[in-house]
């Protein structure tokens, strides 16, 4: 059980890889298939987690990790408590822009069991960007999809110009205004 860590690895040219940390399975699937489906022109590695540490007997087998994604179900306190939990396992160096949170299941409000502010703060706190989604509409995974695979060139250093810690820095200074 090792911490993770952004540079331990060497980069693989044209691939980028993604780690979804959360506790709905089957939406991470969803997501993954979404992001699959999408046209890119660099070659995609999706890995799930249900939570970190990730099990170090196959640490030898597992790519460099570009971006890591923690998925907060919004109707589910366990959620939040399970990538609480998982954030120890991140080296510090991955908050400088390879991490963020999605959290999932905003379109039932009725059903909230986390206070939005609460994703917020954690988001502040660890310098992360924090995005918003309901993933059961096909069309709002499509766009989340879309999305994170704009930030996973970013992170994976694609982007010539513009690098993880400056996309960051961005979309904080965006949610802040």
């Amino acid at each position: 059980m090792s911490v993770l860590r952004p540079f331990d690895k060497l980069p693989v040219l044209n691939s980028a890889a993604i780690l979804l940390v959360g506790t709905d399975e089957g939406l991470q699937q969803k997501l993954a298939e979404a992001m699959l489906q999408e046209k890119k022109n660099f070659k995609i590695s999706i890995h799930l987690a249900t939570s970190l540490p990730l099990p170090s007997e196959r640490d030898h087998l597992r790519p460099r990790i570009d971006l890591i994604v923690f998925m907060i179900d919004i109707k589910s306190k366990y959620s939040l408590k399970k990538v609480e939990a998982s954030l120890a396992y991140v080296d510090a160096s991955f908050f400088l822009g390879k991490v963020c949170f999605l959290v999932t299941g905003v379109g039932r409000v009725n059903y909230c069991s986390i206070d939005t502010s609460a994703v917020c703060k954690l988001g502040e706190a660890y310098c992360s960007p924090v995005l918003f989604c309901e993933l059961e509409l096909e069309g709002v995974r499509v766009a989340t999809a879309q999305r994170l695979l704009q930030i996973l060139r970013i992170c994976a250093g694609f982007v010539p110009g513009f690098s993880a810690l400056s996309f960051g820095l961005l979309m904080r200074k965006s949610a802040d205004d």
